[in-house]
């Protein structure tokens, strides 16, 4: 075998064993919750159309906005933890959809370091089924995070406010709030 061979040989070695230690950090995580409603969509559409009025989610204590439903707006919410700041990225009203992105980070308020969230609106049977879906990275995003920036506190932070968020909704919509 000449030099060169071994060379290339050895270098492909090195590459293939110390790749994996370099491939390594977060993975996209995601959290999606339904909940179905006794009220037709359009009902529940309008207690959740308007991308600055949270008043359905029990987990926002208040929320300030600017800019309407328009791609662009953005509102800040404050959960008991601290505040989040959100952009509109799409708005489908005919569809009863939107899509929001997280702006600013709080890792205090929530331990992630991004997320991306779509709520809609179905008909089911003589009611609505709302699906809100998450799609996030953990708070810290080094090799090794601490237990409480890691997936399973950001899945299990992201979840929890998820669900709280449908239940809120439910009991609104259905006049038991």
């Amino acid at each position: 075998m000449s030099v060169f061979a071994r060379l290339m040989s050895a270098l492909a070695f090195c590459i293939g064993v110390t790749a994996p230690a370099f491939a390594h950090g977060p993975t996209p995580q995601k959290a999606e919750e339904k909940i179905t409603i006794a009220a037709p969509p359009a009902k529940v559409w309008a207690a959740l159309k308007e991308f600055g009025d949270v008043s359905w989610n029990p987990a926002i204590t208040k929320a300030e906005a600017t800019g309407g439903n328009a791609s662009g707006a953005s509102r800040t919410i404050t959960l008991k933890t601290g505040n989040l700041v959100e952009g509109l990225d799409e708005y489908n009203d005919k569809d009863m959809s939107y899509g929001y992105r997280l702006s600013t980070e709080n890792l205090e308020a929530l331990p992630v370091s991004f997320y991306s969230a779509t709520i809609a609106v179905t008909p089911a049977g003589d009611g609505s089924e709302v699906t809100w879906i998450g799609r996030f990275y953990r708070g810290d995003t080094s090799n090794f995070p601490p237990e409480n920036l890691n997936d399973e506190a950001a899945v299990k932070a992201m979840t929890t406010f998820l669900q709280e968020g449908l239940k809120g909704l439910k009991a609104k919509v259905e006049g038991k709030s």
